[in-house]
């Protein structure tokens, strides 16, 4: 099927590129070409990204740091990451705002459920940047949530591996990928789709996961054009 409005979920990660930390500019404007192909169909679009190239709250209170405090530091990790493709997606032509669960007035507009849709009727991509605003829950839990809000038909979680797999298709070459499965189907064989916590947001509001390779030109494009791409979670 084809979709009208989409919620895509970003990896902080997948915007280093081949760096090491930070943010690839040409990872940047290749994801902006991709994003662009859907927006010219009339798609609207909103957008959730990580931080995890920059920081990454987990990994400071293993080593010590107050855990809400790297919680909160990840959440402007998200915000810096969410400038970065708004700067992209604007020098690609398209209309953004970017809308942030954390007040920054002078860089972003306060994330209000009803001016965010607003702006996906007009046309205009919104990314939503500061995950939740609170400490403890994780980007993948802030996309479901802000999808279901907006009223988004699908979250498109763009990764760099092409699906949902029996093991790790990176560490076991014998995985074998799913093109669809069932929410309990995820839950009984332990896969790992998004954490606990988004994934069951997801499934109680009946709102589809599609996995798929972001790196992969045009596969965005076709999920939109309702081709099978990627694996599909629903219910």
């Amino acid at each position: 099927m084809s979709y009208k409005r989409i919620l895509l979920k970003l990896s902080g990660e997948a915007l280093m590129g081949e760096r090491q930390y930070g943010i690839d500019p040409k990872t940047l404007a290749e994801y902006a070409a991709e994003i662009k192909q859907i927006h010219d169909k009339g798609i609207e679009i909103a957008i959730v990204i990580g931080g995890g190239n920059i920081f990454r709250g987990v990994a400071g209170a293993s080593n010590g740091m107050d855990r809400v405090q790297g919680d909160y530091m990840g959440m402007l990790a998200t915000v810096i990451n969410g400038m970065a493709l708004q700067g992209a997606l604007e020098d690609a032509g398209m209309p953004t705002r970017l809308q942030t669960a954390l007040k920054i007035e002078a860089i972003a507009e306060p994330y209000i459920k009803r001016r965010a849709t607003r702006h996906l009727e007009k046309g205009r991509i919104v990314i939503f940047g500061a995950g939740t605003g609170n400490p403890y829950f994780t980007t993948d839990t802030a996309a479901v949530l802000r999808g279901i809000e907006v009223d988004c038909d699908v979250i498109l979680k763009g990764t760099r591996v092409d699906g949902v797999y029996t093991a790790d298709p990176e560490k076991d070459p014998n995985a074998i990928k799913f093109d669809k499965i069932s929410f309990d189907d995820v839950l009984a064989k332990g896969l790992n789709v998004m954490d606990t916590t988004a994934f069951t947001l997801s499934q109680e509001n009946k709102l589809p996961i599609i996995v798929f390779d972001m790196n992969k030109k045009g596969n965005l494009l076709k999920i939109c054009n309702g081709e099978t791409v990627g694996t599909t979670v629903t219910i």
